[in-house]
């Protein structure tokens, strides 16, 4: 694959990048929303004016046809600034599944109020106690021609801003994948806190009846369609991470160029300069994984091991980056006022969010096991 990016794909970066640095300011924690949205609806608004939140959509469902790659420059960018809008939640893991594998109703019904920036959408996937994505414990059991969902998700992100959520549970044929709509009888959203400050919530249903169309794909293609929102979730968090990791080392890299210690820059060190060098490193091997397995699900040849090695670099490669920026802060750094503070929240949360490092590194080992994956040369 060629890590050039091509002419459109610079364009939609530069102008992505005018449009969060003009709306927001990583310098500042920012105020809570007057409103109560926990989001920026101003930019969420501007980002749907400008086209950026229907660039991953297929042209069908009303978008621009671009891919992940392409919403990758957009989420480093968010992880850049920190701007606080649903991307991950709402395009990444709702909006491009609903595209890939809903139907026409589902996509007509959704896709279009999600590109003008009407609806927010999110996915509940996590579950306490259940590290396997692809067996969830929430239960769907066959009513008639529909179904009954019952169970907890948790963490869900931007539950409590929600206009739907698209969930996996488990139905007598295996795990699918179903819209829940807000209003809907027995299903209830509790707002919980996050590290990073990111809005979550507690999602409990209680029988909640659903029609047989409310399932994404069907039940027979239910674990492929879970398999790739998990997959295209976390490529899509590991791609915000780069950004975040990124813009940390940067700042650590001004910093410590503007710091006299011992009647010399901080950064003359050299024990400070191998620190650097080795963060700049994770920020690149982050960055060529990420990109690795976007390009593949963009081709629809995507690795569950690549997947996993890029969301374990945007985990262990993260957390060491936003540590070592806060270690060369010095007392600084230690300040939680103090705006490096933020990337290093940001970083953990993300880091943790669909598997953190350990588990990414349980899920390379057996897909080497088993043989599903290709041999080095």
């Amino acid at each position: 694959m060629d890590f050039n990016l091509s002419d459109d794909q610079r364009e939609m970066r530069s102008l992505a990048a005018r449009i969060l640095d003009d709306a927001t300011n990583a310098d500042t924690v920012p105020e809570p929303p007057q409103d109560g949205a926990a989001y920026d609806k101003d930019l969420w608004s501007t980002l749907a004016d400008a086209g950026l939140l229907g660039m991953s959509i297929s042209e069908q469902g009303g978008g621009m046809g671009f891919g992940m790659v392409e919403l990758g420059l957009l989420l480093e960018e968010q992880g850049r600034t920190l701007a606080p809008v649903p991307l991950t939640a709402t395009i990444a893991m709702a909006a491009m599944t609903i595209d890939r594998h809903g139907s026409a109703e589902q996509r007509d019904a959704w896709l279009e109020r999600i590109i003008s920036g009407d609806a927010i959408m999110t996915a509940a996937i996590t579950e306490c106690g259940n590290h396997d994505t692809l067996t969830p414990m929430v239960k769907a059991e066959a009513d008639g021609n529909g179904y009954k969902l019952s169970g907890t998700k948790v963490a869900v992100p931007y539950a409590p801003q929600a206009d739907a959520f698209i969930v996996t549970a488990q139905a007598e044929g295996g795990p699918a994948l179903f819209i829940v709509e807000v209003g809907t009888d027995g299903l209830t959203v509790e707002a919980q806190v996050s590290t990073s400050g990111e809005p979550l919530g507690l999602v409990t249903l209680d029988n909640v009846e659903l029609a047989g169309d409310a399932v994404v794909g069907s039940i027979e293609t239910g674990r492929d369609v879970i398999a790739d929102l998990v997959a295209r979730s976390r490529v899509a968090l590991a791609q915000r991470q780069v950004g975040i990791a990124n813009e940390a080392l940067r700042r650590t890299a001004a910093y410590s160029s503007e710091r006299i210690q011992f009647g010399k820059p901080l950064g003359s060190m050299q024990a400070v300069q191998q620190r650097a060098a080795d963060a700049f490193i994770d920020v690149e091997a982050m960055r060529s994984s990420a990109l690795l397995a976007a390009w593949q699900i963009d081709h629809d040849a995507s690795s569950s091991a690549d997947v996993a090695a890029a969301k374990y670099w945007a985990a262990m490669g993260g957390h060491r980056v936003v540590h070592t920026a806060q270690h060369l802060h010095g007392g600084t750094g230690a300040d939680i006022t103090y705006p490096i503070h933020r990337f290093f929240l940001h970083a953990i949360h993300i880091s943790e969010e669909l598997g953190g490092a350990n588990p990414m590194a349980a899920e390379i080992g057996k897909e080497i096991a088993e043989g599903r994956t290709e041999a080095l040369t």
